[in-house]
């Protein structure tokens, strides 16, 4: 059977898309400097920085799967594996705080395993909740650590009001856990005073299933739950150790506080944090007397990390839209 216009023209395009994202996050990377400070690196160094980001998606992508595989047994692992790094391939170069790629997971549930928009989609909601869950816990931690590390001084109540107002935003993940459930649905109740549309009887089956899912698979959750938090403190211990191999002298305190500074400029909406993410290791870094240098340094890490990553994910959802 002879193809039609647009399945000879799709492949063509969904390249063309992903290589214009590539290439306007490309454009402002300092691609020259990122290989400078590699190279200052011993090759151990650059292994354990691997390794350990493997893992964090391993543990990412098992989360996922616990969550899938709790209703759907014959789920596999590492084409799951494979599409969470799609999906961070495609938020990290698009507009947004690190989301944006989320409906290729439910694409993929879709078109290999049959599952119906709605379930997919509750999947997903709950890989979120608990990503965020994890985060909230670490943010608790970090933002006791910028305390503790004297960032913000007693006299600066306006930025410690903002990073208190930043916790209660913050909360709504468990929050929103346990209300499900006890089968309360806050976010369907809240658009259901606005319309009762198709989408908002989608997000209200969606926000149910995934209620479903807490009540009927509560040691698949806590297993779930358990795993991010393992991939959250992974992110950690790779943080700690790019500053100990740059040199770098930081007390524990003070590299969660590091961290959360950087953690935080992920969320300002342009692609990858670009700027956010510098400013913030520049100011956090240079608040404890380390030099803008090498508080650029630990960012040109963070970028060659992404870069490689969210590349290779950029191509993996590229092979899934040519499929």
């Amino acid at each position: 059977m002879k193809k039609t216009l647009w399945q000879k023209a799709r492949p063509f395009l969904a390249y063309s898309l992903l290589a214009a994202l590539l290439y306007f996050a490309l454009r402002n990377a300092p691609l020259t400097e990122i290989w400078e400070t590699l190279r200052n690196l011993h090759a151990w160094q650059i292994s354990i920085l691997l390794v350990l980001n493997v893992l964090v998606y391993v543990l990412i992508s098992l989360r996922w799967w616990l969550i899938v595989r709790a209703e759907k047994k014959d789920v596999s692992f590492f084409p799951l594996l494979g599409t969470r790094v799609a999906v961070f391939g495609v938020s990290y170069f698009t507009l947004g705080p690190q989301v944006g790629g989320e409906p290729l997971q439910v694409l993929y549930l879709q078109r290999n395993y049959g599952m119906t928009y709605t379930r997919a989609t509750s999947t997903v909601v709950m890989d979120k909740l608990l990503e965020f869950l994890a985060n909230f816990f670490l943010l608790g931690f970090g933002l006791t650590a910028i305390i503790q590390a004297g960032i913000f001084s007693s006299n600066e109540n306006g930025s410690i009001l903002s990073l208190v107002g930043l916790v209660l935003l913050l909360l709504f993940p468990p929050v929103h856990i346990l209300l499900m459930y006890h089968g309360k649905y806050p976010v369907s109740a809240v658009l259901r005073k606005f319309s009762n549309n198709k989408f908002v009887r989608f997000i209200a089956a969606s926000e149910r299933m995934a209620g479903t899912f807490c009540r009927r698979h509560l040691t698949s959750l806590v297993s779930a739950i358990f795993v991010s938090v393992l991939a959250a403190f992974g992110m950690v211990t790779e943080f700690f150790c790019i500053t100990l191999f740059l040199g770098i002298d930081l007390s524990f305190w003070q590299t969660i506080a590091a961290w959360t500074a950087g953690w935080l400029a992920f969320l300002v909406p342009v692609p990858g944090g670009l700027g956010a993410l510098e400013a913030s290791q520049v100011f956090a870094l240079g608040a404890f007397g380390i030099s803008a240098v090498s508080a650029i340094g630990v960012t040109l890490l963070i970028r060659a990390r992404d870069l490689l990553i969210g590349g290779v994910g950029l191509l993996i959802a590229g092979q899934g839209v040519k499929k």
